[in-house]
């Protein structure tokens, strides 16, 4: 068994530490423009301009079931769609608003195609939900508001009353969390208690915790959905951390206790979370595996970000993504699920990462740059029964200690373990060799 404890969560994670991969999936009105989900905030768009994309919102080609089957060929366990972005617009039929999907000339529950789509496929379902909202008439103004710059901001923004919003989210948890059957995430995103204006802004103030009445909205949720996994973005500690686009370099840790937690590395096919047309910084094929085994190598999950279109289709280029991962995980896919950190008795050579089987039989080596004629594993020397490539089972030999190469010479380290390879790397995008240990 695995000897890494983590620290210990309100919610259910044990299915999620073993699933170890999701799609996440940004999908709102800012698909019409096209050019970023923060388009709003970016170009501080007045509501009668945004107001056109609510008038024309038609996802016409949206299948949900289409999402799915290409989420699982991606080897991919659970996902998280946007019930309602930091735009403030449902795709779910929310009782407490007009400015939802139904009102659209989509005119149905995108939520609920999502939610019976995914569930049919055997996936995990999860719902991000923005705790901002920058449509809403309560929402005080503050400096990520679109309406930040305008000459009347204060006069705008000066009666509106916080605690309203917090029960119009509330309201909408409830309906998300009752209407739908079991959900198993919830995705709160984000706060900033500490993005105060200055100056003449001064009274523009962060939002957190207390704004959002944390405590109160958690409380609810977890009456609602016993077990649901819920983030950390609230500002109150609750079940997963969120690094956002970036690679930690090591498994993540309580910053008070140093205890090691559950994480989950959120990133994207490409810059940008929601559809962007004109965008060009996709990530290349190894860089899509090398962050899913990174992450895992270090004890974490990885939920991968898809924008779809505004007629609700998943574009060519993420479907090439989508694509690298179905032809990577259909043979590879037991070095992550059920997969965590190895043993620190085993350190990676350069270029390759391990990771090891929960039950600590069975010890995966990544080959990130492959070797020529033999790789050397220190520390496991009479420690491995068998071992095979992965992705076509077919044998790997190895001996204890000793090197024997022409041109090397002869060497001999009692606690290494030699692999001797095929001059040729495998037809495989990041081979995977498996060790099985006695």
């Amino acid at each position: 068994m695995s000897s890494y404890v983590t620290r210990k969560t309100p919610g259910d994670t044990v299915w999620f530490r073993h699933d170890r991969f999701g799609m996440f999936i940004h999908w709102g009105l800012y698909a019409m423009p096209a050019r970023h989900e923060w388009m709003k905030n970016r170009e501080e768009t007045p509501e009668e301009k945004y107001d056109k994309y609510f008038k024309y919102f038609d996802p016409d080609l949206f299948d949900a079931r289409e999402w799915a089957r290409q989420a699982k060929a991606a080897g991919m366990k659970y996902a998280v769609l946007t019930t309602k972005h930091h735009e403030g617009f449902c795709m779910f039929d929310s009782q407490y608003t007009d400015y939802k999907c139904t009102n659209t000339p989509a005119g149905r529950d995108l939520v609920r195609e999502y939610v019976d789509a995914f569930r049919a496929e055997g996936l995990h379902v999860g719902f991000y939900y923005s705790l901002i909202d920058w449509h809403h008439p309560e929402f005080p103004i503050d400096m990520l508001h679109p309406r930040r710059d305008d000459p009347d901001a204060y006069e705008q923004s000066r009666n509106r009353d916080m605690h309203k919003y917090a029960e119009y989210m509330r309201n909408q948890v409830t309906e998300l969390l009752t209407n739908y059957g079991k959900i198993d995430i919830l995705w709160f995103d984000f706060s900033y208690s500490n993005n105060n204006g200055t100056g003449e802004r001064s009274w523009m103030k962060g939002k957190g915790k207390d704004d959002w009445e944390a405590e109160e909205l958690i409380a609810l949720a977890r009456k609602l959905q016993p077990g649901i996994i819920i983030d950390n973005r609230t500002e109150l500690e609750q079940d997963l951390w969120t690094p956002e686009q970036y690679q930690p370099t090591e498994w993540v840790r309580h910053a008070e206790t140093g205890e090691l937690v559950t994480w989950e590395a959120c990133q994207t096919f490409s810059g940008s979370w929601g559809y962007y047309r004109d965008e060009q910084t996709w990530k290349s094929p190894e860089m899509l595996i090398r962050m899913l085994v990174n992450t895992v190598s270090l004890g974490g999950n990885l939920l991968m970000n898809v924008g779809p279109t505004s007629r609700g289709y998943f574009d060519s280029r993420a479907l090439a993504a989508l694509k690298v991962y179905a032809d990577w995980m259909k043979y590879n896919s037991r070095s992550i699920y059920g997969c965590t950190q190895a043993e620190p008795e085993f350190v990676a050579p350069a270029d390759c990462r391990y990771t090891q089987s929960e039950d600590g039989k069975r010890l995966y080596l990544h080959l990130f740059a492959y070797p020529f004629a033999h790789l050397a594993l220190k520390g496991l020397a009479g420690k491995v029964d068998y071992a095979q490539f992965l992705h076509d089972g077919s044998e790997v030999l190895f001996n204890d200690g000793e090197v024997k190469h022409f041109s090397e010479g002869r060497s001999n380290d009692e606690n290494q373990l030699v692999l001797y390879l095929p001059p040729v790397k495998p037809d495989c995008l990041v081979p995977v060799i498996e060790l099985i240990l006695k």
